[in-house]
């Protein structure tokens, strides 16, 4: 008897594999590699939404929880995962510097804005107003995250890697049964994958495609990721990752020339240089109307459980929630209101 089977191994059941490792609960993970949002992943994790200089949803606790929880698979793994790196917004206007020093002023924003303007002169890029600086910020890498973090868990066979299906699980009062498995809990962790998943399709949740480049740019000298209306990642020998693309309708991962085009002309208007697509990426991202996660228990049955919706957030909010959804499977504490899956009980 297993305590928990977990379905899917993206950001959310890494981090919930990882939070049941470290109370020394047993686990198995199944996952057939079909879902690529993580592994196309920006990464980035950013406590501000610079479009209009505002706090993300409960990023300072968010932050505390998900940077030891990353130095830790760090350590465990011997790898280097979590890149401690600023972001700067490029101004296009004083007006925006302006917003800029007001937003620094706020309370709950202090902590992550600088409130000096940055004149720092960086070749291929032409910024007249400056740069504001993000704190508190960084990517992981979450291809190696990935790469390592399943290759630990084969090794220790807490890994299934054929496809899940639900018409083979039988929900029994103190437990469940897949196949030749027996567990007390199962977690949904699928990302977009839950769209096939008959126990929640009653929630209200979508999916948005991004598409992401990774450009080779000889005439570009970057050692910050600079955000406009693209970000652009440095990552060593002039490669860079930018993205990316938001569509709502689209639910493939294929990459699409619409929007390459639209990547192409974003970054033509950042940089003065030519350069080349090395690889362009394509994902759909498991989002929600509200644009926040979803987490809790199944209406009908006590011992399946669901964590997904981490949406473009997903190195930040991953570590935080899988805590949360622990603590109120095992210690009956209760779920904030506004991740919890009962908020569409009634809609």
């Amino acid at each position: 008897m297993q305590d928990y089977i977990i379905v899917g191994s993206g950001l959310a059941g890494i981090a919930f594999a990882e939070t049941l490792l470290q109370h020394g609960k047993s686990f198995v993970v199944f996952d057939n590699h079909s879902q690529n949002s993580t592994q196309i992943a920006g990464g980035l994790y950013n406590p501000v939404i610079l479009k209009r200089f505002s706090e993300v949803w409960n990023a300072k606790s968010q932050l505390e929880v998900a940077t030891p929880f990353y130095k830790t698979i760090e350590q465990k793994l011997q790898i280097e995962l979590d890149f401690k790196i600023p972001i700067y917004r490029k101004f296009f206007s004083v007006e925006e510097q302006n917003n800029w020093f007001t937003a620094s002023d706020k309370p709950s924003l202090a902590p992550f804005l600088s409130n000096k303007i940055i004149h720092k002169s960086y070749k291929s890029i032409d910024a007249p107003f400056g740069y504001g600086e993000v704190l508190q910020t960084g990517y992981v890498d979450t291809k190696i995250l990935l790469a390592n973090y399943h290759q630990y868990l084969k090794a220790n066979n807490w890994l299934d890697e054929n496809t899940f299906d639900y018409n083979e699980l039988r929900v029994l009062d103190n437990h469940i049964e897949y196949q030749n498995l027996k567990a007390k809990r199962i977690v949904f962790a699928e990302g977009f994958g839950m769209h096939s998943n008959p126990f929640f399709k009653h929630l209200p949740w979508d999916g948005t495609k991004g598409e992401l480049f990774i450009i080779k740019a000889d005439d570009l000298d970057l050692d910050v990721i600079v955000n406009t209306s693209v970000f652009i990642l440095p990552l060593g020998n002039k490669l860079y990752k930018v993205g990316a693309t938001y569509h709502w309708e689209d639910k493939t991962s294929t990459p699409t020339e619409e929007a390459k085009k639209e990547l192409i002309e974003r970054i033509k208007e950042i940089l003065l240089c030519d350069f080349e697509i090395v690889e362009h990426f394509a994902g759909v991202r498991p989002t929600v109307k509200d644009r926040r996660p979803l987490l809790g228990t199944h209406p009908k049955y006590k011992n399946i459980h669901i964590l997904n919706g981490l949406g473009t957030r997903g190195v930040m909010l991953a570590p935080s929630m899988a805590i949360d959804l622990y603590d109120f499977i095992e210690n009956d504490k209760p779920l904030d209101k506004s991740i919890d899956i009962n908020r569409f009980k009634n809609k």
